[in-house]
C-alpha cells in the first residue's frame, strides 16, 4: 500500500505509531473513565506520528497526496481545535448538549484522521513495499457510494449525539420503530430521535445496495469484505437500538450502542479510504 519508495523501517515505524494512535483515540471516545489521561495519551500520539513524518517527508509515500503525513498533521490541528473548545468549556462550564455533541464530531474527526494515516502507513498488514496499485481495483461508483456512506453515517451519529445530549430527547421516543407514546409538542426533541431513526435505516439500505454493487462488480477482496463489514454493523448497531430502547436505555445498552458507533464510523472511513486508493490506482493503471 505505502511507496517502493519508503524503506521497510521507515513503514513499520509509521504503523506502529500510527496504530497506537488509533487504539487511543477510540478508547478516548467511548470510555468516559480517566477521559483526560487517554487524551493526554492520544496528544503524545499524534505528536509522535506527526514528528516521524516529518522527519521523513522526503521518502516517497509519507508526504504529498495520498501520503502519511497529511493526515497526521489534520489529526494535530484537530486535536489543538479540541484542546481550545475544552479550555473555553471547563471555566465557563458550559455543559450544553450542543457542545458535547461538537466535542463528538471532534473526536469522529480525529479517529476518521487516524485511521487514513494508518491505511497510508500500511496497517492492512500488507507487505511494506507493497504499492496502491498492488492493492486491487476499484470503480469509481464504489468509492462514490463508500463516500456517501460515510457521510450518512456521520450526520447519523451526529443526530444520535443530540438525541443522547439534549434534555428529554432520548426518552421523547418510547417503542422502536414508531413511538408508542404518541406525537406532539409536549416532545420538542422528538423530531430528532425521529431523523435519527429514518436515516439510520437509509444507511442500512444504502449499505445492502453498496454490497451488492461491490459483489456485482467482482471488485477487489479488500473492498468487499470492508462492505460486508460496514453492512452487518450497521445491521447490529440498529437491533442493538431496537433492544435499548425497548428495554428502557439501561446505561450498559448506552454504552454498546455508543461504542459500536464508533467501530462503525472507523469501518466505513477505512472502507471509503480504501475504495479512493483502489480508484487511484485503477486510473494510474489505466493511463499509457
Amino acid at each position: 500500500m505505502t511507496s517502493p519508495g519508503m524503506d521497510a523501517t521507515s513503514v513499520v515505524r509509521l504503523r506502529r505509531i500510527a496504530l497506537a494512535a488509533l487504539a487511543i483515540g477510540y478508547l478516548h471516545l467511548v470510555v468516559d473513565l480517566s477521559r483526560r489521561y487517554l487524551a493526554l495519551g492520544l496528544s503524545v500520539a499524534i505528536v509522535g506520528l506527526l514528528l516521524t513524518a516529518w522527519s521523513r517527508r522526503g521518502d516517497a509515500g509519507v508526504a504529498g497526496a495520498g501520503g502519511v503525513l497529511r493526515p497526521a498533521a489534520l489529526a494535530a490541528a484537530l486535536v489543538v481545535v479540541g484542546t481550545v473548545v475544552r479550555v473555553v468549556i471547563v471555566p465557563l462550564d458550559l455543559s450544553h448538549g450542543y457542545v458535547q455533541v461538537l466535542q463528538f464530531a471532534l473526536e469522529l474527526a480525529v479517529l476518521a484522521a487516524l485511521a487514513v494515516a494508518a491505511i497510508r502507513a500500511g496497517a492492512r498488514g500488507s507487505d511494506p513495499g507493497r504499492s496502491a496499485a498492488d492493492a486491487g481495483g476499484g470503480s469509481r461508483r464504489t468509492f462514490r457510494g463508500a463516500r456517501a456512506l460515510a457521510a450518512i453515517v456521520f450526520i447519523v451519529l451526529m443526530m444520535g449525539a443530540l438525541t443522547a445530549n439534549l434534555p428529554g430527547a432520548n426518552v421523547s421516543c418510547t417503542g422502536f420503530p414508531l413511538c408508542r407514546n404518541g406525537y406532539g409538542p409536549e416532545f420538542p426533541f422528538q423530531k430528532i430521535q425521529l431523523a435519527h431513526r429514518v436515516l439510520a435505516f437509509a444507511v442500512l439500505f444504502h449499505s445492502l445496495g453498496l454490497l451488492l454493487g461491490v459483489r456485482r462488480r467482482a471488485e477487489s477482496a479488500p473492498l468487499r469484505q470492508w462492505a460486508v463489514s460496514a453492512f452487518v454493523m450497521i445491521l447490529l448497531q440498529l437491533l442493538l437500538a431496537a433492544a435499548m430502547v425497548e428495554m428502557h436505555l439501561p446505561p450498559w445498552a448506552r454504552l454498546a450502542h455508543q461504542a459500536l458507533g464508533a467501530a462503525l464510523w472507523l469501518v466505513v472511513v477505512v472502507f471509503a479510504a480504501l475504495a479512493s486508493r483502489a480508484t487511484a490506482a485503477d486510473g494510474a493503471a489505466a493511463r499509457p
